[in-house]
């Protein structure tokens, strides 16, 4: 761990980021949120949605000690989640193995290049959608106060059924 990363990948989600998926996805069913932080997501969602807020860690929101990875059973039909960046392709696999019916994935946009990723998720398990913020998001430490601009090509990765090709679209 250096100084300037969070050792867990503690990086609460902005609200605008939240409130643009809202805007472009609706949800059938209960939404689980598998890393909810302090309820950056969870919150939002749960003025229209029933959510399940689990972390592996304690931020003060949802149910403590809960491991996405080792977890057998999923815990609502639709997942959306900020995940730790370090984790997201074994996240998004996680999720397809226990079927998730829709799961979303807050990402940087750079998630969608390399061959090693390609082979290993995207030759076989497209998203069926992803959404391209059309400006750029800072995401800031959950230990720090947010300030500045945005720095990083963001996107939400909709994976929804067996998708064969991908649409993209601007939020």
């Amino acid at each position: 761990m250096t100084k300037s990363r969070q050792k867990d990948d503690f990086y609460p989600t902005p609200l605008v980021a939240v409130e643009a998926l809202m805007d472009a996805e609706r949800f059938d069913g209960d939404v689980w949120e598998p890393a909810c932080g302090n309820g950056a997501i969870s919150k939002p969602f749960s003025q229209h949605y029933n959510v399940v807020s689990t972390d592996l860690n304690d931020y003060g929101y949802g149910q403590s000690g809960v491991d996405f990875m080792m977890e057998s059973r999923l815990l609502a039909p639709n997942i959306v989640t900020n995940p730790p960046y370090k984790h997201a392709q074994q996240f998004i696999e996680k999720a397809t193995s226990l079927k998730a019916k829709k799961h979303c994935w807050l990402l940087r946009l750079s998630f969608l290049e390399g061959k090693n990723r390609r082979a290993s998720l995207f030759n076989f398990n497209k998203p069926s959608k992803v959404w391209v913020f059309s400006q750029r998001l800072t995401i800031w430490r959950g230990d720090e106060k947010p300030s500045g601009n945005g720095t990083t090509a963001y996107a939400w990765f909709i994976w929804e059924g067996s998708a064969t090709e991908t649409k993209i679209g601007w939020i």
